[in-house]
Parts: C-alpha cells; structure tokens; sequence
C-alpha cells in the first residue's frame, strides 16, 4: 500500500482550543510531532490524525444525491461569504455504482470537501463571481462543528494544492477534538505565504457510514472569523465506531473494519 507520510507540524494548546471552540483565536507556536515536553503537548499530539495526501486515494463513483453528484454552496456569516465549497462522497475503487441502499457491507465512504476562501471564481456555482464575498486574506482552519460518525481514522489534504496555495512550507494538521469532530489547522507557509482567496484545497475525510443529508456541519476560520455551511454529512449511529475517541485515548479496537486499510487507498 502507498501511503505517503505528508511533513506536518502542530499547534498545541491553541490548537485544541481552536477545534474546539472556533472562535478563539489560534495562536503562531509551532514544533515538530516527536516528543512531548509540557501536558499542553502531550495532549495535542493525542489529538492528531496521521494525515494522508488526496493524491494517494484511489476512489470510485460518488453518490448521486437530490442536487447531484456534487453539492455546491457557501460557507457564510452575517457579514457575508467567506469561502465557497465543493462537497461529494465517494466509494472505493471499482465499485460500479455508489448506492448506499446497495453497497456492500463494509464499504468505506469518503468525504471530500474542496473549499475556496472567497469564492471559486464560478459565476453558475456557491457565491458566484459578484460582491458578496469576502476578500480572504487568510484562512486558518477548515473543520466540522458536529462528531464524525463512523469516522475510520483516515483523513486528508492534497498536498499539491497546498503547495500551489502557498508553497512548501505550509503545513495541514489534522486533529480530532474532545466532540469526535475533525479538524484542519492551516498555519502559514514561508514569509508569511497564506491559503487565500480563490485558492482551492481539498480536504477528506473516510466513514464506515453513508451521508443521511446535508448538514450545516463544516466551518472555515477566516480573517479571524468563523462562517459555516451545509455539506454530506452521516447520521449518528451507536453501532458504528468514531476513531476520534480512540485515536484521542491511545486505543485501537478489536471491531476495526477488515477492508479499511485497503479498499480507499492506492495500492
């Protein structure tokens, strides 16, 4: 399996508080995930998800929903339209279908969310190409205000696009936060360099779970403001494992999906 190991770094205490509690503000300390030296770090590495690079997924046909394969809408507050996104969710490769009323059992559903600060520059699709956006100047964070159900451990960014965002140096970590949600931290590449305006990344995330419906469960934190949006979003099932929980306490389960290793990622 190809599993590429993307060079990360982590944002502790502030960093828990930001996926915590989106309003506060993320504070600029960073340092490698090796070895913790205070509680505050102990914690947040307890809280990070080993991400994958998008580019190494291999995945099959999306769900065809009420507004198609895609949903297109905003992320927005009272003061307007902080970024536009893009959200589908997938089964495996070689699937011929992604139906989850037919899907076999033990299919692995990925979400995969691509979030433009701003707007996508698509006049047909989120904000458009008028003036209701905000002009993004820096986006921090993209995560999800609501538990991962079903959440599998696997989850993401494309690399390439946060390269294209603002270059080598910027840096994606994923943490899980004391509610089961996901988050992605964004802390700014060399000189400065941010994920800004127009700048598409995707971000994913992988759940033994279907979509129920959309749901206003994704954020984005910009311009030191959080704005909030519908995407695919699965219903709360007691059965099914969020390995938020686990992954938090250091424990792995015995009851872990067989095919969960191999049936999203390249081989």
């Amino acid at each position: 399996m190809n599993r590429r190991t993307i060079r990360h770094s982590l944002l502790f205490a502030p960093l828990l508080a930001l996926a915590a509690c989106a309003d506060e503000e993320v504070g600029d300390d960073t340092a490698e995930l090796e070895t913790a030296t205070t509680d505050g770090e102990a914690a947040a590495m307890a809280a990070a998800v080993a991400p994958i690079d998008f580019a190494d997924l291999s995945l099959g046909p999306k769900i065809v929903g009420p507004q198609g394969p895609e949903v297109k809408t905003t992320l927005s507050n009272d003061a307007g339209v902080l970024a536009d996104i893009t959200s589908y969710v997938a089964c495996p490769a070689g699937m011929e279908e992604c139906d989850p009323a037919t899907a076999p059992d033990g299919t692995i559903y990925t979400y995969v969310h691509i979030v433009y600060p701003g707007e996508d520059m698509d006049p047909t699709t989120g904000a458009g190409d008028g003036t209701d956006d905000v002009d993004v100047e820096a986006a921090t964070a993209f995560f999800m205000n609501a538990p991962a159900h079903g959440f599998m451990g696997h989850a993401g960014f494309s690399k390439a696009e946060a390269i294209a965002a603002a270059g080598e140096d910027l840096e994606v970590v994923v943490t899980c936060d004391d509610q089961g949600a996901l988050a992605w931290t964004v802390n700014p590449g060399d000189g400065g360099n941010q994920w800004e305006d127009a700048e598409p990344l995707t971000f994913f995330w992988q759940s033994t779970l279907p979509p129920a419906g959309p749901s206003a469960a994704y954020e984005i934190r910009a311009n030191d403001v959080t704005a909030s949006g519908q995407g695919p979003y699965p219903a709360a099932d007691d059965g099914a494992i969020n390995m938020c929980t686990h992954i938090r306490s250091g424990t792995i389960p015995d009851t872990m999906p067989e095919k969960a290793n191999t049936v999203a990622l390249a081989s």
